[in-house]
């Protein structure tokens, strides 16, 4: 089954990344095993960091998630350092080990390399996108932004490169993380209004430490209201109770979400289970709730 062919409940997916050239893979793999139990729809892996191997490391780790957990892997693919023959060879790999649903995107720059060097047959996602529709059947996701691309001049601008997008093929779309949701309401709101009518998947991050958040956010451009900023303030020298207000912040982030009727919770994990378990088990509940509520016919 592809990531967009499910209930009409909202989804509930996690995120992880491969571990760097000298990671240890043995712990990435017993991470999926813990967070495999919280039975999420799909489980989408990212594209690793540049110069890693992470393209066959991705791809080992989503068959791993297909043929040993039974779940749906959803596969990141890059255009960065990308050209039609690798791509293609990529495609027949995924095609061969069942995997049939990708998250296109143009990928993190490389810091200090110009483009000629990082871009070959597809500087954007919506290149990549339209190569993969057009050769090959796989449930196609791709990223979109709450406040807007960094790069991008508004948010109105970046709302028409999605419009193109989605336009192309695209099946569904997962957020960039974000810390106000009213900002993603806003968003959401004009992006129906402009047909953009495909699920939206709300990515949501809990912190667990200052440095990282602020590091993030300034590559993301994501902004960060009052109440948060409090919490990064108040417990930023404090590890525990900051990794705990961080996850209750994010588990009142998603509990508001389902409330209001998100087309799914996109989790950033950050290979970290424990994260996983706290944020499922305060969400239980509500999702329980969803389940059990009677269908409207």
């Amino acid at each position: 089954m592809k990531v967009h062919e499910q209930s009409a409940l909202p989804s509930y997916s996690f995120e992880v990344f491969p571990p760097k050239r000298d990671g240890d893979k043995k712990q990435i793999y017993e991470t999926l095993e813990a967070i495999a139990v919280h039975n999420p729809d799909f489980i989408s892996v990212t594209f690793g960091a540049a110069g890693s191997d992470c393209g066959k490391e991705t791809l080992d780790m989503c068959t791993h998630i297909k043929d040993n957990l039974g779940i749906r892997p959803l596969m990141h693919l890059t255009c960065v350092g990308a050209d039609t023959q690798s791509i293609s060879h990529t495609f027949d790999a995924m095609e061969e080990k069942g995997i049939s649903s990708t998250l296109l995107m143009r990928g993190d720059k490389k810091e200090g390399a110009s483009d000629a060097e990082q871009f070959s047959d597809f500087r954007y996602a919506k290149d990549l996108i339209d190569y993969a529709v057009k050769n090959r059947d796989f449930s196609i996701g791709a990223a979109c932004y709450p406040e807007g691309h960094i790069e991008s001049s508004s948010l109105t601008q970046d709302l028409m490169h999605l419009r193109d997008k989605v336009k192309s093929g695209v099946d569904f779309l997962i957020t960039q993380f974000f810390f106000d949701n009213d900002k993603f309401y806003h968003f959401k709101e004009q992006a129906r209004s402009i047909d953009i009518d495909v699920p939206i998947y709300a990515g949501i991050m809990p912190v667990l430490n200052k440095s990282q958040i602020k590091k993030m956010v300034a590559l993301s451009g994501a902004s960060l209201p009052p109440k948060f900023v409090r919490i990064l303030d108040n417990y930023e020298f404090n590890p525990e109770a900051l990794q705990d207000a961080g996850i209750a912040y994010a588990s009142e982030q998603i509990i508001d979400l389902l409330s209001s009727g998100v087309d799914g919770i996109h989790l950033y994990v950050m290979n970290k289970p424990e994260v996983a378990r706290r944020v499922t088990e305060n969400i239980a509940s509500i999702v329980k709730e969803l389940k059990e509520r009677p269908k409207i016919a």
